[in-house]
């Protein structure tokens, strides 16, 4: 059962390395073969140049694809994947075009697992984990008022003038920006065109608390149902989105007010080439990634029960907090496929909770800190 990995970009690498150290039988493709054999050479000399007839011609049942190549490639490579017998993984959200290959998966007898990275991926963990905690605890009741917040962003460790720094071409940064968000605030259904207009503070609880700016990004509502909201909840708040440092908004307002006049891609990839000269990581310097998933339940009297699943990490002699936390986790879905523990069909990272509990306590040594903060207790 070979592990067909496609793609060896900067956030691939600890995953990948993982698989190999661990004794599974692993296939590198890349389309820049010179490019794979610098970034994972010394650990595997079965490299690949990148071709989809080829991969197709050595897909075997059983074996498992896995796609750190831009979205574009999922769709094609989950169904040569199904037509195979064979599984697939990435970090990335599915796309419609992803879900439609639902039946035809669990006819084959595979899975097709998504959302395994960090953002979508270990936010989910945290998410199951929390809403099943709140289940089962003696202070759930459906006629509570439900508030859900879940943030995440990587951030410079050693902030700039910009609040912000890049590894790579900043452009998809930027035609994020372009994206409206719903979430739900007050109760209300809200969406944001511009994520500059609803940025606001969050205070998050980590050892020595801290203040971000933060936004609602893509659409959040059909997460509640991802996360087994039950329908008769009175939903008060519910948020997918970003963190940034303090003083982020600021430094990009000049930013903002370029993407506001709906520039070309022309020009944002000339704005991207600027960002990136001027406010790129130096070699070696650590990154940072903080994600908070925060769920309460409010009745009557006040708060009822209330959690926040925190996490902080940075980049250390390992490489980067980034590349750790969005490959490892897309490692532990390949595992779980190819060992029978995710059922046939498209599936985002999983809610059943001994795979959260194993998943969440190898992400555990990830990070420099991961604590649940129990508000109520």
């Amino acid at each position: 059962m070979t592990i067909h990995w496609c793609g060896t970009g900067l956030s691939a690498i600890p995953g990948l390395k993982r698989l190999i150290e661990l004794g599974y039988p692993v296939t590198v493709w890349n389309r820049t073969v010179s490019k794979a054999q610098d970034a994972i050479g010394s650990y595997t000399q079965d490299i690949r140049a990148f071709d989809l007839a080829a991969l197709k011609a050595a897909l075997q049942p059983g074996d498992t694809v896995v796609s750190m190549l831009p979205g574009d490639w999922h769709v094609p490579f989950a169904q040569a994947a199904i037509d195979a017998h064979a599984h697939f993984v990435s970090s990335s959200y599915i796309a419609p075009e992803m879900r439609a290959l639902d039946q035809k998966a669990e006819e084959a007898g595979v899975a097709l697992v998504n959302e395994v990275g960090l953002d979508p991926g270990i936010d989910h963990l945290m998410a199951h984990h929390l809403v099943a905690a709140y289940r089962n605890s003696g202070a759930y009741d459906d006629t509570n008022r439900i508030s859900f917040k879940s943030y995440c962003g990587g951030v410079p460790k050693h902030a700039n003038a910009f609040r912000y720094k890049f590894s790579w071409a900043p452009v998809g940064v930027l035609k994020a920006l372009k994206s409206p968000s719903k979430s739900i605030r007050a109760g209300e259904e809200l969406t944001v065109s511009k994520p500059w207009d609803a940025i606001t503070s969050y205070s998050a609880p980590l050892p020595q608390p801290e203040t971000f700016e933060v936004y609602p990004n893509r659409d959040s509502l059909p997460f509640m149902a991802e996360y087994g909201f039950d329908p008769k909840w009175e939903v008060h708040e519910f948020v997918r989105g970003t963190l940034r440092l303090n003083g982020w908004a600021d430094a990009w307002k000049d930013v903002f007010a370029e993407i506001e006049t709906n520039p070309s891609d022309a020009r944002l990839a000339e704005m991207s080439d600027a960002m990136l000269a001027e406010n790129s990581y130096a070699e070696s310097e650590p990154d940072r990634v903080i994600l908070c998933v925060d769920l309460k339940a409010e009745n009557a009297t006040g708060t009822a029960w209330h959690q926040t699943y925190v996490m902080d990490a940075w980049g250390d002699a390992r490489g980067t907090a980034m590349a750790r936390l969005v490959s490892i986790p897309v490692s532990l879905a390949v595992q779980a496929a190819q060992g029978g523990a995710i059922k046939p069909g498209v599936h985002a990272a999983p809610s059943d909770g001994h795979l959260v509990a194993n998943w969440m306590d190898e992400i555990s040594r990830l990070a420099q800190h991961l604590a649940i903060v129990d508000h109520t207790a």
